[in-house]
């Protein structure tokens, strides 16, 4: 593949300049011009596992009457309507029906707790709370006397206590809208008619420093602008078709959520992550977003479970992946392979590649990774099996799409190029900042981190470090927060020597590093349960708990072996010199990996603060 320069990349701008003035209005004008085109997929609740297809149409007629019915509670523009929910087709339409009513959607984790569901939907003054079942409305109930913005809670699943009239049923809200749109047709258009570019559409909360999180305000044109200069790229087209179970309480989520409106391909929704691998084999989609852990797990399981087969097969595997490997590199490096393997290749594909391709479906162009930073060598195993992984960036507070390599055009350890109509520097302290239609308006209701956060001419800080190549590819090497200078005054990017850990252990979760203020650097490091449980069972293990087999001597001198590799490439200062093997995985209900499973490296260092003190003894 032949190097190619930001500057050299053929955009259609017109999509940009001409693009829809709202959210609701990018949607309606998609029903008009595709109505009976495929829209959405999603499992029908007691249909077991079988997929339903709905049409713009009828996705339309939907979201017109829960718009209506949001109109009928005295929803007004630009007022706040909180969607507590996980990912499933009925967030899709509560979401669009909110912005098409002329309001603008407050997201909200399922896992979030109480407390801190109180504090968003009372910071962001919200209305209408939509609760996606009795576990979210009783977070609500139990904080009831702050919230006193709120006049209705709409549930998705379940029914109200009777007499309640503070709670009613997401049909309810269907039929309350037809009601007013048999009185008064126009009602929808009219609210979508008066919507300005400029007008708020999205309430998304993001952790704070001081532990309260900070409401970003994104407006319809952020959104509008983020789809059409990505459509404008021809990364995708109507007949593409999208896998999506990303958290669409997260920026990741719900750009992916809008970029359908403006391309018109089909998205099929489910948010069980347990069902992911499963569904990408039943529904055979053309590309699909995830967070890099997705990929990462993905590639864990597939080359322990073949190794731990051993035999003919894993020697074929790995000369397959030998060649695959190097087919890439000649391609990454602008060369052409030569005949010889380019005739192995072929052999290659038909007995391993083509058989971890059907895995996922069989029909991937691709899959975009963000959320975190993607392992160089987990991004180029995928790309040797002829699956590409387009690395990309961004942040609630400009919008997720910020950065995206290119299927024609991308460099394995970089975000790829800036998406058309984003601009981008390096401070002096290394920061990445950016400028650009995508910017959040500011924080809601926090001028002092609004100022903090953006220069007085437009510039965010993104809290990120990074350099730009002479071809325009972005690379992040670190949080700026998280990097730490050890005793001897040497600074340690703590993320970055994860990510390549990542790349050697197929058995790793996370690998948490410390040393900020001492002489060396010490480790957490946990465990993929799935991965390590395969291992054990061809170690004499297979009857143990995970606790027992991640404190087994026989599974420290597994993870040690790996821990020298990654020392190996490592600077002396940046070495682990120590390390502790965590008795549980990391979860999102101890606040230590979010929803879109990014870790939370503070908090774990806060939960297992006496396994780091016990490093240093």
């Amino acid at each position: 593949m032949a190097a190619q320069r930001a500057s050299d990349e053929v955009v259609d701008q017109s999509k940009i300049e001409n693009r829809a003035p709202s959210v609701a209005a990018m949607f309606i004008n998609r029903v008009a011009t595709s109505p009976s085109h495929e829209a959405f997929r999603y499992i029908r609740p007691g249909n077991g596992d079988e997929w339903v297809s709905v049409t713009w149409s009828e996705a339309g007629d939907r979201v017109r009457n829960l718009a209506a019915g949001l109109i009928s509670l005295g929803v007004q523009a630009e007022q706040r309507v909180a969607l507590a929910s996980a990912t499933r087709y009925e967030w899709v339409l509560a979401d669009l029906a909110v912005m098409c009513a002329g309001a603008a959607t407050t997201t909200v984790y399922p896992t979030t707790t109480a407390p801190d569901v109180a504090y968003i939907v009372a910071n962001s003054g919200s209305r209408v709370v939509i609760a996606e079942d009795d576990t979210q409305l009783a977070k609500l109930r139990d904080n009831r006397t702050e919230l006193t913005d709120v006049e209705k809670v709409v549930l998705i699943d379940g029914t109200p206590g009777e007499g309640d009239d503070w709670v009613i049923t997401f049909e309810q809200l269907h039929d309350l809208g037809a009601e007013l749109l048999a009185e008064k047709p126009d009602a929808v258009n009219e609210r979508i008619d008066a919507i300005k570019p400029d007008d708020l559409a999205t309430l998304i909360y993001t952790s704070g420093t001081t532990g309260k999180p900070k409401g970003v305000r994104l407006p319809h044109s952020a959104w509008t602008y983020v789809a059409a200069a990505i459509d404008s790229t021809g990364l995708l087209d109507p007949d593409d078709l999208q896998y999506l179970w990303l958290p669409l309480s997260h920026v990741f989520g719900k750009v992916l959520l809008v970029l359908p409106l403006q391309i018109g391909f089909a998205t099929a929704v489910d948010g069980r992550v347990d069902k992911i691998v499963e569904n990408l084999a039943v529904v055979r989609p053309t590309f699909m977003g995830a967070a890099p852990r997705i990929f990462e797990k993905a590639y864990a399981r597939i080359v322990s479970t073949v190794h731990e087969e051993g035999g003919v097969k894993a020697k074929i595997f790995d000369w397959a992946i030998g060649v695959g490997l190097a087919v890439s590199r000649a391609k990454q490096a602008g060369k052409s392979p030569s005949l010889l393997e380019s005739v192995q290749h072929a052999l290659a594909d038909r007995l391993v590649y083509s058989t971890i391709r059907e895995r996922f479906g069989g029909r991937l162009k691709f899959f975009i990774s963000g959320s975190a930073a993607l392992n160089r060598d987990v991004a180029q195993w995928f790309d040797a099996v002829g699956i590409k992984v387009l690395e990309g960036y961004g942040l609630s507070e400009t919008s997720a799409a910020s950065f995206v390599n290119r299927p024609s055009a991308y460099r394995f350890g970089t975000v790829g190029w800036a998406i058309p109509g984003t601009e981008t520097k390096i401070g002096e302290d290394g920061e990445i900042l950016i400028k650009g239609p995508g910017v959040m308006s500011g924080y809601h209701e926090n001028p002092e981190a609004t100022a903090e956060a953006l220069t007085e001419d437009g510039w965010f800080r993104t809290g990120d470090i990074g350099e730009i190549d002479e071809d325009g590819y972005l690379r992040i090497t670190d949080r700026k927060k998280d990097m730490f200078k050890t005793s001897n005054g040497k600074y340690v990017a703590p993320s970055a020597v994860a990510s390549t850990f990542k790349g050697i252990c197929p058995y790793v979760g996370e690998l948490i590093v410390d040393g900020e203020g001492k002489s060396y650097c010490v480790a957490l490091i946990s465990l993929d349960a799935e991965a390590i449980g395969e291992w054990a069972k061809h170690h004499g293990m297979g009857d143990k708990s995970f606790s027992e087999i991640a404190q087994a001597q026989e599974t420290r001198n597994l993870i040690g072996g790996y821990v020298e590799e990654l020392n190996g490439g490592l600077n002396r200062w940046e070495q682990i010199k120590k390390f502790r093997i965590l008795d549980r995985e990391l979860t999102v209900e101890n606040g230590e990996i979010t929803p879109s499973m990014k870790l939370k490296r503070k908090v774990v260092m806060n939960n297992f603060s006496d396994e780091l003190q016990d490093l240093y003894s």
